[in-house]
């Protein structure tokens, strides 16, 4: 794993504090109990991790294992990204920013995922898949990003 790929992810879309993520990922999302449900409910993504609200980090994934949530993705001309990535999902949304605890619970995430395995670039979702992705969305902190981790590489635009 070389990759990191941030998103994010609510469901019913910008709503917060529930279980249906985790039921999402764990392909155990009841298609009845809401009209967006029944559009989503026959996907099959996984991630990595999740991080709540509150900070809490949950595995969906082991690390050594591929995860499928990248889609058709590129990052600096290598394709397939869910090859050589983990994928971390921030409970959240484009419209919204995240919070304090989620920053600290990603921030010691990535640190740990960095001691175990050859990280050199963090990316969003929409740096792999433009056009296609708008994730992790304009109120991520890529400023903070760049500034803890100034040997990674970057999204160009955070990079400039």
């Amino acid at each position: 794993m070389s990759l990191v790929v941030i998103h994010n992810i609510s469901l019913p879309p910008g709503e917060f504090g529930g279980d249906w993520v985790e039921d999402f990922f764990l392909n155990r999302l009841d298609a009845a109990v809401h009209p967006y449900f029944s559009e989503i409910s026959s996907l099959q993504v996984s991630a990595h991790f999740y991080v709540r609200r509150g900070g809490r980090i949950v595995q969906f994934v082991g690390c050594d294992q591929r995860a499928w949530h990248a889609g058709r993705s590129d990052w600096c001309g290598r394709d397939n990204c869910n090859d050589f990535s983990v994928g971390i999902e921030l409970e959240g949304c484009d419209e919204q920013p995240f919070t304090d605890a989620q920053y600290a619970a990603l921030w010691c995430l990535i640190d740990a995922l960095r001691q175990r395995y050859p990280i050199a670039a963090i990316a969003g979702h929409s740096d792999i898949a433009p056009g296609r992705k708008s994730d992790p969305g304009p109120y991520f902190d890529w400023v903070a990003v760049a500034a803890r981790y100034p040997d990674l590489a970057l999204p160009p635009e955070v990079a400039a």
